[in-house]
């Protein structure tokens, strides 16, 4: 497949943008609309298969969406990002379906390559929007790419809900606190819900691991790893476990499995550049999307580790844009906030 624009800028044209923004999920989007209202001519390089995931982010990979406001009866992710899509280019945004595979922070204006153009010159912007996103860590079991959202998932906010996890057994894997909220969350909707934990104590707190072992519709499984997923080739029914001591391998009926092994932010472009915590997720001014560098800001999940719901990236994808129009707006006249 063949990079594409929207018509506005040539592949081959060097630009110099007021501010560029890389990454096409919720918080990029946002912050396109935004950005493009105010006629900042915003570009947006939406990526070629970036982070593993089409562009769009990791919505694209996800059947229904009920929790996002103004889709009463549900919409399908890849559907919700299209839309997301004709909105930013309505207003003018130009996207490039290109990833951006290297980037200068060091110095204003700015200074990125695109894959195809690395040891070309560069394109160059006065801000820039980090909305690269995060995706889930995978175990790689077998049947897992078969039963990926139909029946596996790494989110049980996004997808606890919905009618095929309804009243049945379900699995959480992993060992702390995500584990024990996700799996806490899913007593709301499963008849029973086992916790995977390879060792033989939990890595969550105190006082979630009390609330996850006195919660009478959960049942922890220590020293337990899961081996294989397995279905009627539509939707997962059973787990293939092992006890990590004896070797033992055994059925669990389930109907659901949730992984709870943690997220990995798609910083690698800009992580030797930008304060980062220690998993690697951009730090930002509090209440802000402000990271490290002037004028570098960043929106969803690839900054946001504790929620990670499409909503909350857009709100962050707003705030960015906001942000960066008052920064451009201030320097165009001559203001220095500092």
């Amino acid at each position: 497949m063949a990079p594409l624009t929207n018509g506005k800028v040539p592949k081959s044209t060097k630009m110099h943008s007021k501010v560029v923004i890389i990454g096409s999920g919720p918080a990029g989007h946002t912050a396109a609309v935004y950005l493009a209202r105010a006629n900042l001519n915003p570009v947006l390089f939406e990526g070629f298969m970036a982070n593993g995931f089409a562009a769009g982010g990791q919505l694209t990979t996800t059947t229904d969406v009920e929790n996002y406001p103004g889709f009463p009866s549900g919409i399908l992710g890849p559907e919700l990002m299209d839309k997301f899509r004709e909105q930013s280019l309505r207003f003018g945004t130009t996207i490039i379906t290109e990833t951006v595979s290297k980037i200068d922070l060091s110095a204003r204006p700015f200074r990125y390559w695109r894959e195809s153009e690395e040891n070309d010159v560069p394109e160059t912007a006065d801000t820039i929007i980090i909305a690269t996103g995060a995706s889930a860590k995978r175990l790689g079991l077998k049947g897992e790419v078969t039963y990926w959202q139909s029946g596996i998932s790494a989110c049980a906010v996004c997808d606890g809900a919905v009618p095929i996890f309804r009243n049945q057994p379900l699995a959480v894997i992993g060992g702390g606190d995500s584990a024990a909220e996700e799996a806490t969350y899913l007593t709301k909707y499963g008849s029973h819900v086992y916790v995977l934990v390879r060792r033989s104590e939990l890595r969550a707190s105190k006082i979630m691991a009390k609330r996850l072992m006195n919660n009478p519709k959960i049942t922890i499984l220590w020293n337990t790893v899961a081996t294989e997923c397995q279905g009627d080739g539509d939707l997962l029914n059973n787990l293939r476990i092992k006890d990590v001591n004896t070797g033992e391998e055994r059925d669990l009926p389930v109907r659901g499995l949730f992984y709870a092994i943690g997220h990995e932010p798609a910083t690698a472009l800009v992580r030797s550049q930008l304060q980062t915590d220690p998993d690697g997720y951009i730090i930002t001014v509090p209440g802000t999307t402000q990271t490290s560098v002037k004028g570098v800001f960043a929106a969803g999940d690839v900054q946001d580790k504790r929620y990670r719901q499409a909503i909350t990236s857009a709100g962050s994808g707003c705030m960015a844009a906001l942000e960066a129009e008052r920064l451009i707006a201030e320097e165009e006249e001559g203001v220095d906030e500092d």
